[in-house]
């Protein structure tokens, strides 16, 4: 596997592979989740190519930039043993040089949710994916459902702007008792990993509400409210029954519905969604 930190020998390292290729967008701090991408890249394309970079313009002040778990050794050991063809690892000063000052904003899809929640963040997301789209030049992109408006953002943005790559989603990954693989569970005490349980068991119960024919989408929310409210270290931030594609809100449901919610489990925001169909 090649590593590579600079725009240009990423590039340079490109021509020399053979298409199809697929890409990998993370974060670093890779878990089974993160593999279950690379592992669907490695079967669908001749090459794979990683990304490491932990984006800063999709952070607020407020956010966890600076303590965001870190560990480059550890996931380039990870992804040699995967196969991966070329590990790309930039630093912020060369994803964005001095007076850098072009951002990606995406309309209606961006303002509620996350997006409501964390303004701007689908702006940094939207540019860093962009810029990596432009840098790689993948055929194929894959991103994990477990960020579904993520993955609505930047499949607007792909469509809106015209862009030759093809974004495949991989199903979510979860631990034995249903928490979504995620970098930041490692922030989680025993106590508070535990008690991290409670956003699949909400979805849960918002499935089996489905599962006997229940459409009201008032109800399907409140299902998810109580069984979160009954754990004490849990609080709200959003519980959402929404349309798929336009992310809108539901009143009833005439189709499939996404359930999301973000929650946070003492000091750590976790996010999760299930989609009713």
């Amino acid at each position: 596997m090649e590593v590579f930190e600079t725009i240009a020998g990423m590039r340079n390292a490109r021509k020399r592979l053979s298409e199809p290729v697929g890409f990998v967008p993370t974060m670093g701090y890779l878990h089974e989740g993160h593999l279950a991408l690379v592992r669907k890249a490695r079967s669908d394309n001749n090459a794979v190519v990683v990304s490491i970079f932990v984006n800063p313009t999709q952070f607020d002040p407020s956010e966890d930039f600076q303590t965001y778990p870190r560990d480059i050794q550890r996931d380039l050991s990870l992804l040699e043993r995967e196969g991966v063809d070329i590990a790309f690892t930039p630093s912020v000063e060369e994803m964005y040089p001095e007076r850098f000052d072009t951002y990606i904003h995406v309309g209606g899809v961006t303002r509620r949710l996350e997006g409501a929640s964390r303004p701007g963040h689908f702006t940094g997301v939207a540019t860093v994916v962009a810029k990596l789209f432009g840098i790689v030049k993948p055929n194929r992109a894959y991103f994990g459902r477990k960020d579904a408006q993520q993955l609505v953002v930047i499949g607007k943005m792909v469509a809106d702007l015209n862009m030759d790559v093809e974004i495949v989603s991989v199903p979510t990954v979860r631990e034995p008792d249903g928490l979504a693989m995620s970098s930041r569970n490692v922030y989680l005490n025993s106590r508070e990993r535990e008690a991290a349980r409670v956003l699949w068991k909400a979805l849960q119960g918002a499935k089996r509400l489905w599962a006997q024919g229940e459409r009201r989408t008032a109800r399907l929310r409140e299902e998810m409210i109580q069984c979160i409210e009954e754990e004490p270290l849990a609080t709200i931030d959003y519980v959402s029954v929404a349309d798929p594609i336009t992310l809108d809100e539901l009143h009833q449901c005439r189709g499939p519905a996404l359930a999301s919610l973000a929650v946070r489990i003492g000091k750590t925001r976790l996010i999760d969604n299930l989609l009713l169909e």
